[in-house]
């Protein structure tokens, strides 16, 4: 007989999208973060873990650096991360499977997402879906009227959620579309792609404006003080993966998002406490228990990863000694790191 194979187990790996961001209101907020008593958990890991992978990118790329890190976990992205997969991550399919639906293999599918474009003096904004407060009838109601619009043309569709909604047409096939989280907050326009296979997507987005404009579902939501459903963002094109679901051993940590896709800096930092103390705290336990752990920090533009680190130089070690002499706290690492994200 021979002797089990003995199975390595993968690392608990914990994803933190929307750790720092570019935005001046983030850059002004950052600091805080290094007052003492702040994120102990967070400092800790910085004292303790070193970068294993940096993941680079920059604030225009299509796909947000935390979708690219999720990505290759489930096998979507080759080691190398080629720079072509760039708004082609199947996304869609993803968030189907979230939502219990099982799509046609044979077609390929994009995420629409309902919104409100909101019209500035001087440009546009596409507000958060999920602040809405769209309710499941209005949702399928509203899938119901711009259905026709899209069915003359070959599109097939199907309801997800009240924010998601799932179709399916030929011209999906490795069209590159921006995220809906590099997306909100910002101007749309900006962002659709001048891809041949974009037109008819422009085109459906202006017909789709012009329907729900005047609808009486709209009217109702203006009078009860709510944001119109105006348009809709389409992202996440491919045809569903092998797989659709992260690794038992991957945890993606989402308390920062919604703070700082609304610029609420208040609510962020306070975000920022919650996570140190729960997700971060739980990062901490399994390094004491002797687990191997990951820890990806991720920001607009680039992603860093966070691993045991090999002993110590004796530069470091004295730096460390000294720190501990003069009683300074190793706070300045904490913005250091966020500010290169």
């Amino acid at each position: 007989m021979h002797p089990p194979s003995s199975v390595v187990a993968a690392p608990r790996h914990w994803v933190l999208p929307f750790a720092a961001s570019l935005s001046e209101p983030c850059q002004h907020a950052l600091p805080h973060l290094n007052k003492d008593g702040q994120l102990p958990n967070l400092r800790r890991l910085l004292g303790t873990l070193g970068v294993s992978q940096r993941l680079e990118g920059d604030e225009y790329a299509l796909s947000m650096p935390h979708e690219r890190v999720l990505a290759a976990e489930m096998g979507w992205l080759s080691a190398a991360d080629p720079a072509d997969a760039d708004g082609l991550l199947p996304w869609a399919a993803w968030w189907a499977a979230q939502d219990g639906l099982k799509l046609d293999p044979t077609l390929c599918w994009g995420l629409l997402s309902p919104g409100h474009w909101l019209m500035g003096r001087d440009h546009l904004t596409l507000l958060d879906p999920a602040t809405l407060g769209l309710s499941d009838d209005e949702s399928r109601a509203l899938l119901e009227i711009v259905r026709p619009l899209f069915e003359e043309d070959g599109w097939t569709l199907q309801w997800g959620t009240a924010q998601r909604w799932y179709a399916a047409h030929p011209s999906l096939e490795g069209l590159p579309t921006a995220s809906l989280d590099r997306v909100i907050g910002r101007n749309p326009d900006l962002w659709l792609t001048d891809h041949p296979q974009a037109r008819m997507v422009r085109r459906l987005q202006s017909e789709v404006q012009m329907l729900l404009y005047t609808h009486p579902l709209n009217e109702a939501r203006e009078a009860a003080g709510l944001a119109t459903v105006n348009s809709f963002w389409l992202s996440g094109c491919g045809r569903p993966p092998a797989t659709t679901a992260l690794p038992a051993s991957v945890h993606c940590a989402n308390e920062l998002r919604a703070p700082l896709l609304a610029d609420d800096m208040p609510l962020w930092l306070e975000a920022w406490q919650h996570v140190d103390a729960t997700v971060l705290k739980d990062v901490c336990t399994a390094l004491d228990a002797g687990e191997a752990v990951k820890l990806t920090l991720c920001g607009d533009r680039h992603a860093v990863t966070l691993t045991p680190a090999a002993a110590p130089s004796l530069g470091a070690r004295l730096t460390r000694t000294l720190r501990q002499l003069t009683g300074r706290p190793d706070t300045a690492r904490v913005t250091d790191l966020l500010e290169t994200l």
